[in-house]
């Protein structure tokens, strides 16, 4: 079990299959066959995130997924500036419906506060609006 976790929005995605697309097919971050997402902020606690850590993606406002943290690597843009590239596993793990109000960046997320992963079949054969996911985990249904 990972220490801590981070949480983030993905800003503009409307679905877990549509970030998944992005990743994969249309997104120039990637390197080594993986994906990364670039942040300014270098996490202080690296060692705890890659002690099994993962990132929690809110997708308009509700928490749907997550993705293992593989490593964080350096790197400086054409401005000089020092950035954190976050790679992630390809795979992306469904979780159970949590709302989260906006704010910038990225959060530390205690394992006890993320949000349980979706059992094996109980996945979507198709994605449900993000306001219908946050709306049926509101009443604890999903």
């Amino acid at each position: 079990m990972a220490n801590v976790h981070l949480i983030k929005l993905s800003v503009g995605t409307e679905s877990v299959d549509q970030m998944q697309a992005w990743q994969q097919h249309r997104s120039q971050q990637r390197r080594d066959g993986l994906y990364y997402h670039l942040t300014r902020m270098w996490p202080k606690r690296e060692a705890e995130l890659l002690d099994g850590g993962s990132i929690y993606w809110v997708i308009q406002g509700v928490v749907l997924a997550r993705q293992r943290i593989a490593r964080l690597d350096e790197m400086t843009g054409t401005d000089g500036i020092r950035r954190c590239a976050i790679f992630l596993d390809p795979k992306i793990v469904r979780t159970e419906a949590m709302t989260r109000r906006p704010f910038q960046g990225w959060r530390y997320l205690k394992p006890e506060d993320a949000p349980r992963d979706l059992a094996p079949g109980r996945e979507p054969r198709e994605a449900l609006p993000p306001s219908l996911e946050a709306a049926l985990a509101e009443i604890g249904v999903r």
